[in-house]
């Protein structure tokens, strides 16, 4: 019997209206339920607690991807500067699109940062798989103002042995680090791979790397090509890619085809920054033609581009029922 495509999301859920004005444990908990609970009903194979654990209400704009992290780490100065600022525009090391997170002033130190308690609040409330989510050390290096460390490769790498020693404790189903800014800093593949693999290695269960173009204010943050990530792909110690595709199309697809066969394949089937709800009927063709182009045992997962956060829960729970029922389509599920 032929192994079945699993469906999944990437991580972020639209957060609850009622959760913004009373963010306390109990409610907090009611909301991962739901969340959980919406995803269960949909069909999905692997759920997340949507990452409402990392949501702060004095910052609703963002789903704490990036703050939740620094925030609590030690060595991060979190208030800016007028110089801080301009010192982080001029670097050119940085990106100017992105703004910083926070300046580094210190050796970087766990601090508070729990990703244990984490993943043990949620995990007690779903019986489905669960995908824990993590942002990677690449990502988390490239927003912060490096003022302490020789360079942000060392910078990196201590973040990637604070998250190792949290994530050796996690025993979720999957562990996905999360890398949005790679895709704009192709030439720090090297360095980069370095760091991720350090976390990768103490995950204790399977291990994913998403990869993405950047989503805010429901739009691509970063340029690039996926041909020029494939060195950088194929030297990740990882089980699954999680990549986007939707919004960008397939065209880049046989490129793919260079990985190592060992690194099996997430694609995105859905577009998280477009309001339509896609068909099953689309959703099946999409996957017909990623087993045309790569064969049918690259392809483990399908999933949405990137996270949902920044759309309405009516529209995420109709594409997430819209991607079960294609994938049933394509596999010839009642």
């Amino acid at each position: 019997m032929a192994r079945k495509i699993k469906t999944t999301v990437v991580g972020s859920y639209p957060v609850p209206s009622w959760l913004v004005g009373n963010t306390s444990r109990l409610v907090l908990r009611d909301a991962v339920m739901a969340v959980m609970q919406t995803q269960e009903l949909a069909g999905l194979d692997l759920v997340t607690d949507g990452e409402l654990m990392r949501f702060d209400p004095s910052h609703p704009e963002t789903n704490g991807m990036v703050d939740y992290f620094v925030s609590q780490m030690d060595g991060i100065r979190k208030h800016l500067s007028l110089s801080d600022f301009e010192r982080f525009r001029a670097d050119r090391s940085s990106d100017s699109r992105l703004l910083s997170a926070g300046v580094v002033v210190d050796k970087i130190g766990e601090g508070t940062l729990n990703l244990l308690r984490d993943c043990e609040f949620v995990s007690t409330l779903t019986k489905s798989p669960l995908k824990f989510t993590c942002t990677g050390p690449h990502m988390l290096s490239r927003v912060l103002t490096n003022c302490f460390y020789k360079n942000v490769a060392d910078l990196a790498m201590d973040i990637a042995a604070i998250l190792r020693r949290q994530l050796e404790l996690v025993e979720a189903d999957v562990v996905q680090l999360d890398e949005a800014s790679i895709v704009g800093y192709p030439e720090d593949s090297v360095w980069a791979a370095e760091a991720i693999n350090h976390v990768l290695d103490g995950v204790l269960n399977e291990k994913a790397v998403h990869i993405c173009f950047g989503n805010y204010g429901g739009q691509p943050m970063l340029r690039g090509f996926w041909r020029d990530l494939v060195p950088f792909l194929n030297s990740l110690r990882t089980d699954h890619l999680v990549l986007e595709f939707a919004r960008r199309g397939y065209e880049e697809l046989d490129v793919l085809a260079d990985l190592n066969p060992k690194i099996a394949l997430g694609i995105g089937l859905i577009d998280i920054k477009d309001n339509e709800v896609e068909s099953p009927d689309l959703i099946a063709s999409r996957i017909e033609n990623i087993v045309n182009v790569l064969g049918p045992e690259c392809i483990h997962y399908v999933h949405p581009d990137c996270g949902f956060w920044m759309l309405q829960r009516s529209v995420v729970d109709r594409k997430m029922r819209a991607l079960v029922e294609g994938r049933n389509l394509f596999e010839g599920r009642a």
